[in-house]
């Protein structure tokens, strides 16, 4: 059995105002698909099988195609994505690895020319928000009991 604290047994209130913020952004009027997207893309770069399971479930369940999500990894190449998806999917890649990346002009031209300005920050508020709960699944290992694991 894992040392590491289960965030919601031991910080209660942190994780349901966490909650609570990750749900308010989730209703910020954004494509819930899109956001699906960027949910995934985000578990992929930071290797969350939990989120990963979650999010690609989720979006089948809202009707997106398995070959769209078997892209996902590859969506530079794949031609099923829209040209907002694909500026939202490289802002994700650039904003989840920031350190390495950072957020140069050219990403962010491709967001601005599909995403008006609340959108963007919308946007950015999401890919947080993912990350945030692939930093607390992997760091504390936050796997789903459902699964098995």
């Amino acid at each position: 059995m894992s040392s590491r604290p289960q965030p919601f047994a031991a910080a209660p209130k942190a994780m349901e105002d966490f909650f609570r913020f990750s749900t308010r952004v989730a209703e910020s009027g954004l494509e819930h698909s899109l956001l699906e997207l960027v949910k995934i893309r985000a578990s992929q770069i930071n290797g969350c099988a939990n989120c990963l399971n979650m999010h690609t479930s989720d979006a089948r369940k809202a009707g997106e195609t398995d070959q769209r999500l078997h892209l996902i990894a590859a969506w530079q190449d794949a031609p099923c994505y829209t040209d907002r998806e694909r500026a939202a999917l490289a802002w994700t890649d650039h904003i989840t690895q920031i350190a390495k990346r950072r957020a140069p002009d050219e990403v962010y031209a491709g967001l601005d020319a599909h995403f008006d300005k609340e959108e963007q920050v919308q946007l950015t508020m999401a890919i947080i928000v993912i990350n945030g709960w692939n930093r607390l699944a992997v760091g504390f290992d936050m796997f789903d009991p459902k699964l098995g694991w």
